[in-house]
C-alpha cells in the first residue's frame, strides 16, 4: 500500500485494503497511514474520512499522522468545516495536535 502511495496508485491501495478487510486481516497504523496518505495525494478527501470512520467503527486508532493526512485532504479541496470536525475528533480522542495538522487547519480556513 505504501508503494501505491508513493506511485499516486490511490485506486490501487483502497483495492488492497480492502483485500485485507475482506481476509479479515486488522490492518497496521503504517497501512493506515499510507491508504489515507494516497487518498489525500489524490485529492480523495471523502475517501480519506472514510478510512478513518471505518478504522475508528473497527476499534483501530488512527494517530496524529492519520488525522494529518485526512486534516491536508480536507484542506486542498476547501472543507474547513471538516478540518474543524477531524480537529474535534482529535482533541476527543485525545490524539496529539502537531504544528502540521493546526497550520494546516489554518490554510483551510483561509481558503474559505
Amino acid at each position: 500500500i505504501s508503494a501505491c502511495e508513493k506511485a499516486g496508485e490511490w485506486r490501487n491501495a483502497l483495492r488492497f485494503f480492502g483485500v485485507l478487510a475482506a481476509m479479515k486481516v486488522r490492518p497496521s497504523i503504517i497501512t493506515v497511514n499510507a491508504t489515507v496518505s494516497a487518498c489525500e495525494k489524490a485529492g480523495e478527501w471523502e475517501k480519506a474520512l472514510l478510512i478513518c470512520s471505518i478504522m475508528t467503527h473497527r476499534e483501530v486508532e488512527c494517530g496524529t499522522i492519520t488525522f494529518s493526512a485526512a486534516i491536508s485532504a480536507c484542506r486542498k479541496a476547501g472543507k474547513w468545516k471538516k478540518v474543524a470536525e477531524i480537529l474535534s475528533i482529535m482533541a476527543q480522542g485525545q490524539v496529539e495536535s502537531t504544528k502540521v495538522s493546526f497550520n494546516a487547519s489554518i490554510s483551510a480556513c483561509e481558503k474559505s
